[in-house]
Parts: structure tokens; C-alpha cells; sequence
């Protein structure tokens, strides 16, 4: 079970790094083109979008993942050292009930835009808002997960 969460997070990190290689493809030919020739991609403005959209989505899920968002503890640790614990699951609570809220908005807003076809790209406007659901869903298994493991240094959220 390990082995196949491990792979899962490689595999968005490799999603996430494909992504960033599109978009600075993507604005690099289409600034070439407008200067140089006059011309530029259409869709590349669009395609761009959605591909920061999306890295903005799986990124949070990643940093939420790896411990590695900001936090600022040193009140807390000062004040109440022995309530961190407390303080650090009522934290993560918080989180699972913003994450869900997140999940079935971003669900919801996915399925009532998901016959709008985008005009540049022919793409659904319902795959901007399926990034909020699949990182909110991916964030509710992230807070759950750390709520009930033991609280050390890295679960401050």
C-alpha cells in the first residue's frame, strides 16, 4: 500500500513538471511568433491557463502533502507547548472541512461547465474547475490521514 501511495506522488510530481515544461513551451513559441512573425497560437493562451490552474491545484496538494507550506508555530509552541497536539488536530479539522467545501464546489461548478466548450481549444471550461475537485479530494485524504497519525514536527500545518 506504501509502494502504490509513493508512486502516486511521483507520478503528480511528474505531472506537475510536464505541465511547467508546457507552459514555458507554450509562451516561449507563442512570444517568438507574435514578435517574429506577426502571428501567435491561439489556444496557447488558454492552454496555458489551464495548465497554471492546474499546478496551482496539484501544488498545494503536494506542499500539503510533504509538510512544506507556511506555517508560522513559534506562538503556539511558546505559548502552549502542551496543547500542540490539541491545537494541531483542531488545525487539521479546519482543513478537512476547507478542503470539502473546496471538493463539492469545485464538483459542482466542473459538472455545470462541462458542456461549455472552450471556442480556441475545444476543450471543456469544466477541466479549470476539475482541478479544484480532484485537489480538494486529494487534500481531504491528506488532512484525514495526518489527523489520526501521531503529530510530530512535520504535520504543522
Amino acid at each position: 500500500m506504501a509502494d502504490l501511495v509513493k508512486k502516486i506522488w511521483n507520478i503528480i510530481d511528474i505531472l506537475l513538471a510536464g505541465l511547467m515544461m508546457m507552459m514555458i513551451l507554450l509562451v516561449f513559441i507563442n512570444v517568438v511568433m507574435r514578435y517574429g512573425f506577426s502571428s501567435g497560437l491561439r489556444p496557447s493562451v488558454e492552454l496555458s491557463r489551464l495548465g497554471f490552474v492546474w499546478i496551482v491545484m496539484l501544488g498545494s496538494v503536494t506542499v500539503l502533502q510533504r509538510g512544506e507550506h507556511l506555517a508560522i508555530t513559534e506562538i503556539s509552541e511558546y505559548l502552549f507547548p502542551r496543547a500542540l497536539p490539541f491545537l494541531r488536530r483542531i488545525v487539521w479539522l479546519i482543513i478537512i472541512v476547507c478542503v470539502s467545501m473546496l471538493f463539492w464546489g469545485s464538483l459542482n461548478q466542473t459538472i455545470a461547465n462541462w458542456s461549455n466548450i472552450s471556442q480556441l481549444t475545444g476543450l471543456p471550461k469544466g477541466l479549470f474547475y476539475l482541478a479544484g475537485a480532484l485537489s480538494g479530494f486529494l487534500m481531504f485524504f491528506v488532512a484525514v490521514f495526518r489527523l489520526f497519525v501521531p503529530v510530530n514536527k512535520r504535520d504543522i500545518p
